[in-house]
C-alpha cells in the first residue's frame, strides 16, 4: 500500500496539475483547456509514465514511490479512456490505413472510396493504384458500408448506428446520426436517386429522402410467404409453418441491400432469410429460401435472375425473382461476402480465406481462384476489364481476373 506522502511534492508535474506553486494567467488557462479538448489525454499520460520510468535511476526516489506513481498514472489514463467516445473522435491520419481492415468500397463518379476500421476512409483517383485518406472524418467507429447518390454526394454507415454524409466526393464528412445507446450496427446502405436506405442488426431499417441529411426509422415488416409458395433449392415445394415463436423472434440481422432493375430491391439476411421489394422499399415480402444459414449478399442479373450467397460457400441461383432456387457448386466452404459483374458474362464473388470465384457464363458455373495469402475479402469493385479492387482484413488489393 502506498504511503500518504508518496507524491506530496515528489513530482513537480503533479503539483503543477493541481495548480500548486504555479501561477498562470487566465489566457494561459484558456489555452491549456483548449488543448486538453483536442489532445488524446490517455496518450499524454502514457508518455508521462514512460518519462518517469526512464528517470527512475537518476532521481533519489524509493522504488515503492515509483510504483505508486506509475499506478496512479495508469488509473488516470484508464479513467480518461473510459470517458472517450470513439464515435465522436475524429479519425486520425494513419500511414498504413490502406493495409488496415476495410469493409466496403464504392464509386463516386470515377473516384473509388473505401471505408473500414477506426473511421478510415480512403480515396483513389486512378482506379485503385494509389490511395490517400479523406481529409476530415468525424468518427473513429468501424464503418461498414458506403454508397454514393452521384459523383459528389455520398453516405457511409457503421457501428453504433453512425451515419456520415459527404458532398465533395468523400474529401470531408459530417455526422448526421449517431445512436450508441441502441447498441446495434448498421451493416449496409443503398443510394437510389435522392432516397437512401440503411439496414442493420435486429431488422434495423432507416430511410432518408434527402440524400442522407435526415433519417426516419421504420419498422421492417415483410409479408411472409405462404407454405404453398415456399420452395427448396431444387424448386420443389417444401412444407413450412410459422409459429408464434417465429413472430416473436423476427428481428433478424439485415446484412445487405441491393437494387435490381426498376423499383425492385433485395435484402439478404441471417438465418436463411431473403426479401424482395417491388416498390422501392415501401413494402417487402419474404422470399422462399433454399437454405437455413445466413445470406450476406444478393447479385441481381438480367431480367428476373439473381444470385444469393452466404455462409459455408453456399451459392444459389434463381431465374424467377426468388420464387425458386437451385444450388451452384463453389468448391469452397468459406463465407461468401460480395459479388460484382464485369463486362460480358463474367461475374466475380469474393469471400473469406482469400476466396475468389469467377464465372464466365453469366453465373451458371464458377471456378475457384483462391488467393495465396488466404486473407479474407469483404467487398469488390470492377476497376478495368481484367481487374477488380478488393477490400478486406489486409486492406486494399488489386486482383487480376483476365478478359476471357
Amino acid at each position: 500500500m502506498c504511503s500518504s506522502d508518496a507524491g506530496s511534492g515528489s513530482f513537480s508535474a503533479r503539483a503543477g496539475r493541481r495548480g500548486e506553486h504555479v501561477h498562470v494567467t487566465a489566457a494561459q488557462r484558456a489555452g491549456v483547456a483548449a488543448r486538453a479538448q483536442s489532445e488524446d489525454l490517455p496518450l499524454r499520460w502514457g508518455r508521462a509514465a514512460a518519462v518517469l520510468w526512464r528517470l527512475r535511476d537518476h532521481l533519489a526516489v524509493p522504488p515503492a514511490r515509483w510504483r505508486c506513481a506509475l499506478a496512479a498514472l495508469c488509473v488516470i489514463c484508464a479513467a480518461h479512456a473510459a470517458n472517450l467516445d470513439p464515435g465522436t473522435l475524429p479519425a486520425e491520419p494513419a500511414p498504413l490505413s490502406s493495409r488496415s481492415l476495410l469493409l466496403d468500397l464504392a464509386y463516386a463518379g470515377s473516384r473509388m472510396v473505401a471505408v473500414g476500421e477506426r473511421g478510415h476512409i480512403l480515396l483513389s483517383d486512378d482506379r485503385g493504384q494509389r490511395w490517400r485518406q479523406a481529409q476530415q472524418v468525424p468518427t473513429q467507429n468501424l464503418l461498414t458500408a458506403v454508397c454514393f447518390v452521384d459523383e459528389r454526394r455520398g453516405v457511409a454507415v457503421g457501428h453504433d448506428e453512425i451515419i456520415l454524409i459527404t458532398s465533395d466526393a468523400g474529401e470531408t464528412w459530417s455526422r448526421v446520426h449517431y445512436a450508441p445507446e441502441n447498441q446495434q450496427p448498421l451493416l449496409d446502405v443503398l443510394c437510389s436517386g435522392h432516397d437512401v436506405i440503411a439496414v442493420g442488426a435486429y431488422s434495423t431499417y432507416m430511410v432518408s429522402e434527402d440524400d442522407g441529411r435526415t433519417w426516419t426509422r421504420r419498422k421492417f415488416e415483410p409479408e411472409k410467404p405462404s407454405a404453398a409458395s415456399t420452395r427448396g433449392a431444387s424448386g420443389s415445394a417444401r412444407e413450412e409453418s410459422f409459429s408464434e415463436e417465429d413472430e416473436l423472434v423476427a428481428d433478424y440481422h439485415l446484412n445487405s441491400i441491393v437494387a435490381a432493375s426498376g423499383a425492385r430491391l433485395y435484402i439478404a439476411a441471417e438465418a436463411g432469410h431473403l426479401y424482395r421489394s417491388d416498390d422501392g422499399g415501401v413494402t417487402w415480402k419474404e422470399l422462399p429460401s433454399p437454405y437455413e444459414g445466413s445470406f450476406f449478399g444478393v447479385l441481381p442479373l438480367e431480367g428476373d435472375s439473381l444470385l444469393a450467397y452466404g455462409l459455408r460457400g453456399n451459392l444459389f441461383r434463381s431465374d424467377d425473382g426468388g420464387r425458386t432456387w437451385r444450388a451452384i457448386e463453389t468448391g469452397t466452404t468459406a463465407m461468401l461476402n460480395d459479388a460484382v459483374k464485369l463486362i460480358g458474362e463474367r461475374i466475380v464473388i469474393v469471400g473469406l480465406s482469400g476466396v475468389v470465384l469467377v464465372s464466365r457464363d453469366g453465373g451458371e458455373h464458377f471456378t475457384l481462384a483462391q488467393q495465396a495469402d488466404r486473407k479474407g475479402l469483404s467487398a469488390a469493385l470492377a476497376s478495368t476489364l481484367a481487374e477488380i479492387v478488393t477490400v478486406g482484413e489486409a486492406g486494399l488489393k488489386r486482383i487480376a481476373i483476365g478478359e476471357r
